[in-house]
């Protein structure tokens, strides 16, 4: 796969749902920056989704995440189908998994077992979402 089909915008949509995907690639970008200075909040992830949104909307916008120097490679390379670093994945499901078990035994009220139980099934969908993005050869320099 060469990636560059994965990389121009499908602009052969409604005005409302270009618009709509445009504003959810705006909220996903907010909130990942956000995670550039809030440790524990995964910036890339989120611009992950940020890219899939402009896909559908903007190639400027789309294009401006590609380029990014931060986290455009990785974005890059989530899109290209190469996938992601393991170590990456050995970082990502251990703060995934802290931040849950977090959540279920401090944050979450007791007299919420349906939030409990809800948000224990998203994180091991989660999990298994991530084990089964490729593993990315990284070269040695």
């Amino acid at each position: 796969m060469d990636g560059q089909g994965v990389h121009t915008v499908d602009l052969e949509r409604s005005g409302l749902s270009r618009t709509f995907w445009f504003l959810a690639g705006l909220v996903f970008v907010a909130v990942g920056m956000v995670g550039v200075v809030v440790p524990g909040l995964p910036t890339t992830p989120l611009m992950i989704l940020a890219a899939a949104c402009f896909a559908k909307s903007s190639q400027r916008f789309y294009d401006w995440i590609i380029d990014n120097k931060m986290f455009g490679h990785h974005v890059k390379n989530y899109r290209e189908g190469r996938g992601i670093p393991a170590k990456s994945k050995r970082a990502i499901i251990p703060v995934l998994w802290f931040f849950v078990l977090f959540a279920i035994f401090a944050g979450i009220p007791d007299s919420l077992p349906y939030a409990k139980v809800a948000t224990l099934a998203l994180a091991l969908l989660g999990t298994a979402f991530i084990l089964r993005i490729p593993n990315l050869e990284v070269r040695q320099s």
